[in-house]
């Protein structure tokens, strides 16, 4: 097994430059001209898929018996253009919606909010109101699809909108399946998009746990996200380590709380990014599926198999994208599918080419989501399982990917878990951001079109593109939803709520009352920040 001696910390490749002879994964792990019998470990036994500790995939017969759902992450604007985009992609042969939310949405503003002006409707669809999650799923039968939705502070509220269109539809909740992200921490590391205090927050994440467990049983209540970590800028390595570590702490917080880690475990989802180099991520998913069974059994006890298995979505790279030369992201996007699929996801979605410039075009979604119908029926991969299995390099890599993610697990134990850890996961990202931008400079690592094989900039064609006035028109409808509502009544369902959020029972009842009588999500999520406080770093 390759030596890395020049990176103590083995959690990212050093800065040697271009003319050194030796090459490294982003972990810092060296890679070897050549590997044999010796750089495999000696006690390893592969075992069989669908058995613990699961390193060959979650499933016996994995594609043969059942594809990976097909999602590709969509929205912009207002709920009736991001309808119309999810029945496209449904029509062309999608099996899951995956749906994004604007700025203010996943801040818990409502689109009326003066810190909203020209973020409306612009990274994602606006969703202020049970109108308008109603237009985003109409004509889409809520029993029939798995819907995907990528939101954290207000996941709850938003989960609860989606449950009361349902209702409407005749849909009863224990038929509904899907996963909300409600991965609250990784906004504390990674992204900034948090409402209130880590505390507050967690509770918020654990009572979603449990109303689900009882009430809507087959949906996956948090998506543990790694995704975004390696979107900051973190290695393979350190994106196993710090995801896991953000699952030990809702798991712990869970049984805090007294649910049952046999009852409430096998909806855990997890969410990886999926990066260029083929290998290093076959090996990170079947190092990350490992561990996460072996954590799951010996630190917590669990005798359940479907409690300790590590079921994830994977979304190719975003960061991996570029501006220049947009046309080569097709093929970024295919390895990166590839590498998810051979490496065992449940669930993809493939990113559009030209996302580095705009939201994806109708043009560059449907590409994407040929991407994983190519790889589903042309590349082989879907084939047999696990089909790296035995390769002296990727059981190599698999290996040294679970030892350097176990010492950096202990490290975040030592700091008193994740939560506690905030700061230290953060410079470590901040650190490894700097690597690859270092890196790039010196042209140690090449990355096509940017710092190599360089053209001039030529416009790319179809971008999409928001139509300002869209901004306008939201902000009417909800303007017209709230004077055509019952103000005392929302009044008394606001302050209910806040009731609850003084004491200690489960906040969702009190939302979904909220919303079902025309609360707006801004208006719930407010009623929960006079209680709770907002969360401001340093403070």
């Amino acid at each position: 097994m390759a030596s890395s001696e020049q990176d103590e910390r083995l959690t990212i490749a050093p800065i040697v430059g271009p003319d050194d002879p030796r090459r490294f994964t982003d972990s810092g792990i060296e890679i070897d001209a050549l590997y044999g019998e010796a750089d495999v470990p000696k006690d390893l036994e592969l075992g069989q898929p669908g058995d613990f500790p699961y390193t060959r995939g979650v499933h016996e017969q994995m594609y043969r018996s059942q594809q990976w759902t097909m999602r590709q992450y969509a929205g912009y604007a207002s709920a009736k253009e991001s309808n119309e985009r999810y029945r496209y992609l449904l029509s062309r042969g999608g099996t899951g919606l995956s749906m994004a939310f604007d700025l203010p949405t996943q801040l818990g503003l409502d689109s009326d909010n003066a810190l909203c002006e020209g973020e409306v409707g612009r990274t994602g669809v606006a969703i202020d109101t049970i109108d308008d999650m109603r237009t985003a799923f109409d004509q889409i039968p809520l029993d029939q699809v798995s819907t995907s939705m990528t939101i954290n502070a207000p996941a709850s509220v938003l989960l609860m909108l989606y449950d009361l269109v349902a209702e409407e539809q005749g849909v009863p909740s224990d038929q509904l399946r899907g996963t909300v992200q409600n991965d609250i921490l990784k906004e504390y590391i990674a992204r900034g998009n948090y409402i209130y205090p880590p505390e507050a927050s967690m509770r918020l994440t654990t009572d979603v746990f449990s109303y689900c467990a009882e009430n809507i049983p087959k949906w996956n209540t948090i998506s543990i996200s790694g995704y975004h970590f390696r979107e900051k800028g973190c290695s393979a390595v350190q994106e196993v380590a710090f995801t896991l570590s953000t699952g030990i702490a809702y798991v712990q917080a869970a049984i805090d709380r007294g649910l049952d880690v046999n009852e409430f475990a096998p909806r855990l989802a997890f969410f990886f990014n999926g990066h260029n180099n083929v290998f290093q991520e076959v090996a990170k998913f079947r190092a990350a599926r490992t561990m996460w069974a072996e954590i799951m059994k010996e630190r917590f006890g669990a005798t359940n198999p479907k409690a300790m298995m590590l079921r994830f979505h994977t979304q190719t790279g975003g960061v991996t994208l570029t501006a220049q030369q947009p046309e080569n992201n097709i093929v970024r996007v295919a390895l990166q599918g590839f590498a998810a699929v051979c490496g065992g996801t449940q669930s993809l979605h493939t990113n559009g080419f030209d996302e580095a410039l705009a939201l994806p075009s109708e043009q560059a979604a449907k590409t994407a989501l040929r991407t994983q119908q190519i790889i589903a029926a042309e590349s082989g991969a879907a084939d047999t399982v696990d089909p790296f299995a035995g390769s002296y390099y990727v059981e190599s890599l698999t290996a040294e990917i679970e030892s350097r993610a176990s010492e950096l697990i202990a490290k975040v134990d030592e700091l008193g878990g994740a939560v506690n850890a905030i700061e230290f996961i953060t410079a470590e990202i901040d650190e490894s951001a700097w690597g690859y931008q270092e890196r790039y400079r010196t042209k140690q690592d090449i990355v096509v079109g940017v710092n190599e094989y360089i053209e001039e900039q030529i416009e790319v064609p179809g971008l999409l593109r928001v139509d300002p006035e869209s901004e306008r028109e939201q902000l009417d409808r909800l303007a017209a939803f709230k004077a055509d509502r019952d103000h005392e009544l929302v009044a008394t369902r606001l302050e209910e709520l806040r009731a609850v959020a003084r004491g200690e029972e489960n906040l969702i009842p009190a939302i979904r009352l909220a919303l079902k009588d025309r609360c707006s999500m801004g208006e719930v999520c407010g009623a929960m920040k006079d209680v709770f406080g907002g969360y401001k770093p340093g403070f």
